[in-house]
């Protein structure tokens, strides 16, 4: 939650900063040659300076809070507590003599072998402790097992740091959190601050050393590029077969009364159910082999595609349509020159969203029993808790995606350059 109000708030000082600037500075481009811009997409182009503003601040609180050797140490959120700390336990007997006993702890960093903390036990009812931890963990004090009087004679640990603590309760020391459990036990905890731990969430430097380390060794016998060449493969021949049959089966849609009926309620029924839901069938129907991957995928991208050129035959200008018709065009032609290159806009949109549907389902397609891929080194990865190669997995399918999606706004503009004109 933390880190997304900071980004919040650094978006909004951008954008009001970036206002502020662009209305001091005068523009030549076209769009500032329009007299209405808004509602007009035509007019509205990505804002570099805000992308690498976003970029660099998404970079920058990922540093900062796994504690990033690449991010100056001032930028850096508190992290969890390392070194030794104390704290001191009362003991009341039975007869109600009480005593005091200091508790020494030593926090480590999760990973590392910790020194040996030596204490002097003393003298008298209560005898002073040692315990090491590691930090974000915690760990229980057994306080009564070097003691005089134990919890089985009558002895009751009454307060922490002087302050009165009962079963269930806790005590906030300067360097954690001491809780009596209802077995009357200690539980240390020591203060974890605001960093993530590197469990969770790995500083850039690991993952960009793990992609350096995957891309010489190979996961599972097998190298980083190959595995995301099965996926990208994958991906791009389930998109291809499902916009093969979907663009067609959409443009019947939308030219047919009778195509309508038919397979309205069919795209409409299988339109919101989730790829995922139908692994069980694709296993049953095709196994688990190289086939049953390619038709999950083939079905994602199927219904969007019919769906998108649907909808780019219902959106054309029906005043095209008769401009044709009075110049004597044929159905054909019709079809050729006014609905075809009038519906592209949507289809390349589809297209797009549904590539994005295809990448966000190849891992779950390559669950079922793939040996290469890169979701399959995800998923391997999350069993054995290997977080950075999770994390590089997801942002290496993120650039490749991204770069796709790239290459398709390109094909776009060169193929559509009317797209926004009337």
């Amino acid at each position: 939650m933390i880190p997304f109000l900071i980004y919040a708030a650094i978006f909004i000082a951008s954008f009001v900063l970036a206002k502020m600037v662009a209305a001091g500075v005068a523009r030549s481009d076209f769009g500032s040659l329009k007299t209405v811009t808004f509602g007009d997409e035509s007019a509205v182009s990505p804002n570099r300076v805000a992308s690498v503003v976003s970029l660099v601040t998404l970079f920058l609180l990922w540093g900062a809070f796994t504690g990033s050797k690449l991010v100056p140490g001032f930028l850096h959120a508190p992290g969890p507590f390392l070194g030794d700390g104390s704290f001191e336990y009362t003991v009341a007997a039975p007869d109600g003599s009480t005593d005091d006993a200091t508790v020494a702890v030593r926090v480590f960093a999760t990973g590392t072998q910790p020194e040996q903390l030596e204490v002097d036990e003393g003298t008298g009812l209560a005898r002073n402790d040692a315990l090491a931890v590691a930090s974000y963990r915690s760990k229980l004090l057994i306080w009564d097992a070097n003691d005089e009087v134990t919890r089985k004679d009558g002895a009751r640990l009454v307060a922490v740091n002087g302050q009165p603590i009962e079963d269930g309760g806790t005590v906030q020391t300067d360097f954690a959190r001491v809780a009596l459990t209802p077995k009357g036990t200690l539980n240390i905890e020591p203060n974890k601050g605001w960093q993530m731990e590197p469990l969770y969430l790995p500083p850039p430097e690991d993952v960009w050393g793990r992609v350096i380390q995957t891309a010489r060794e190979g996961f599972r016998n097998t190298g980083l590029f190959e595995h995301l060449g099965y996926s990208l493969f994958r991906v791009i021949v389930g998109f291809l077969l499902g916009a093969l049959v979907g663009i067609p089966l959409g443009y019947a849609m939308g030219l047919s009364n009778w195509f309508r009926g038919w397979f309205d309620p069919i795209v409409e029924f299988m339109r919101p159910v989730p790829p995922l839901a139908l692994i069980p069938l694709v296993i049953i129907w095709a196994g688990i082999g190289e086939a049953g991957k390619i038709i999950l995928l083939f079905l994602a991208a199927l219904w969007i595609m019919a769906i998108a050129a649907r909808s780019g035959v219902s959106g054309v200008n029906i005043a095209k349509v008769h401009a044709a018709y009075s110049l004597g065009a044929s159905k054909w032609q019709i079809m050729r020159h006014v609905i075809v290159p009038n519906s592209l806009p949507e289809i390349f949109t589809g297209a797009r969203v549904a590539m994005g549907v295809c990448w966000g389902t190849v891992v779950a397609a390559e669950l079922v029993a793939a040996e290469k891929g890169a979701g399959m080194m995800i998923m391997v990865a999350s069993k054995f808790q290997n977080t950075d190669i999770v994390v590089m997995g997801i942002i290496l399918i993120g650039i490749i995606g991204f770069g796709i999606d790239i290459l398709m706004r390109w094909a776009e503009r060169l193929l559509v350059p009317w797209k926004g004109r009337s």
